[in-house]
């Protein structure tokens, strides 16, 4: 389920009509950096499920990273709300497991901004957090989570709840 922009239909094009061409051409063409072309060419060729992780705590983030690619999933790794919102827009994931306390701004606000932005709005969006009091919860949910995990949390039951989220959202 990957969203393209405007550059990556531009290098499909060009791989469709001069597929003999090399990264560096193409990047000649588009004016872009090789490296940017390489990276957009494997983004576009993953048709895994993506995920992103949205954690201030890398540890947090590499393990669920590790766990999660083993069950076959592309996962993406974002440590503050900006970068998690840039993540989005560019990545466009299947999926968001997202944090509410972050560096820069709070989840319920990521959750608010990716809500109202057409590119991101479907997107399901899991809170997984320290944050249990009901207040905390409700206010997830009604800034438009669509489910809602605290820490400490079963491994199980996370992957159970990723999967139950995905086919409601894949259907």
């Amino acid at each position: 389920m990957v969203k393209q922009d405007l550059t990556d239909d531009k290098i499909l094009r060009i791989i469709r009509q001069e597929p003999e061409l090399t990264e560096n051409e193409i990047a000649l063409k588009l004016g872009i950096g090789k490296n940017e072309v390489i990276n957009r060419i494997r983004r576009l060729s993953d048709t895994r499920i993506k995920i992103m992780v949205v954690d201030d705590e890398r540890d947090l983030v590499d393990t669920l990273r590790l766990s999660l690619e083993s069950d076959g999933y592309n996962v993406i790794g974002a440590y503050s709300g900006n970068e998690a919102i840039e993540k989005a827009h560019a990545e466009i994931p299947d999926l968001i497991l997202l944090d509410i306390v972050l560096p820069d701004m709070d989840g319920y606000e990521i959750c608010g901004r990716l809500r109202e932005d057409p590119l991101t709005r479907l997107v399901p969006i899991i809170m997984l957090t320290g944050k249990g009091g009901l207040i905390d919860k409700i206010e997830g949910l009604e800034k438009g989570a669509d489910d809602y995990i605290t820490k400490p949390f079963n491994l199980h039951e996370l992957r159970a709840r990723i999967r139950t989220v995905l086919r409601r959202s894949m259907t």
